[in-house]
């Protein structure tokens, strides 16, 4: 397991545009960003596989965040852009061991991080 710490969540507007970071304390194979709002689960958002060559993303943030990564920092970014309040959550970054590929189930990453709070207002 990895030591995953997120940052640049943050309070915008509507249509507006955050990127959020996910750092690693050292390698780290597929990787995925989850969100969580008030009163609901936890639920998928974008993954990425060990070489940033394959990435998947849920029907809702298609086409609207791109997830990438830098191997050579240990980094995974989530490019967060049109936002609408129904973005609003706590986004989490997690790690998969290295016999997964990219995966949207939550049960397959092993490491998470605590979490960055994102804010769209309308």
């Amino acid at each position: 397991q990895v030591q995953l710490v997120e940052s640049g969540g943050g309070l915008v507007q509507a249509g507006g545009s955050l990127r959020l970071s996910c750092a690693a304390s050292g390698r780290t194979y597929a990787m995925g960003w989850f969100r969580q709002a008030p009163g609901k689960e936890r639920e998928f958002v974008a993954a990425i596989n060990w070489n940033g060559g394959s990435t998947y993303y849920a029907a809702s943030v298609k086409g609207r965040f791109t997830i990438s990564r830098d191997n050579a920092k240990n980094m995974v970014y989530l490019q967060m852009n049109s936002l609408k309040p129904e973005d609003t959550a706590v986004y989490y970054c997690a790690a998969a061991p290295v016999q997964y590929g990219l995966s949207a189930n939550a049960r397959v990453y092993d490491s998470w991080g605590q979490g960055t709070q994102v804010t769209v207002s309308s």
